[in-house]
Order: structure tokens, then C-alpha cells, then sequence
């Protein structure tokens, strides 16, 4: 059985829950270091959005940190703009 892509069903009008390798290097003021696995995502994301479907991005970031309530914040500024 052959494995399909995104390519291979029809997305227009529907929502694409898309899982995402975004856990990124990071330095100690939170800032990006490597942005590489972002950019490998970049196509696939702006192929879904060409398709007028919604899509909806998944990750994480990094491992839970040791805290009391296990809560770990980070906010991440966009580092790209993706325009139809």
C-alpha cells in the first residue's frame, strides 16, 4: 500500500490539522537559533493555504520544564509572514 500526500486529497474548503516539527533550538533569552526545521515546513504550509483550506499547525517546544503545576511558557515571536 502505497503511503499518499498531501497532494494526493482534496483539501479545498476543509480544515488540515497538520502535526509540525517545530521544537527549535533555542538560547537562554528564548530566541531562535536554528531555524531549519521551520523552513522545511514552509511549502507544505503555504500548499494548504493556496488551497483555501484551514489549516491548523501542531507542535511542541522542548521538554516540560520542572516546575510545581509541570507549566512551562515560552512565547515565540513569527519569525515568517506567508502571503497568499
Amino acid at each position: 500500500m502505497n503511503k499518499k500526500s498531501i497532494k494526493d486529497v482534496e483539501i479545498k474548503g476543509k480544515r488540515v490539522l497538520m502535526r509540525v516539527d517545530f521544537n527549535v533550538p533555542l538560547d537562554k533569552q528564548q530566541n531562535i537559533t536554528d531555524d531549519n526545521r521551520i523552513r522545511a515546513a514552509l511549502p507544505t504550509i503555504k500548499y494548504i493555504m493556496d488551497k483555501d483550506a484551514t489549516l491548523i499547525l501542531m507542535s511542541h517546544l522542548g521538554r516540560p520544564a520542572a516546575s510545581p503545576r509541570g507549566e512551562r511558557r515560552t512565547n515565540l515571536i513569527p519569525r515568517f509572514r506567508l502571503r497568499r
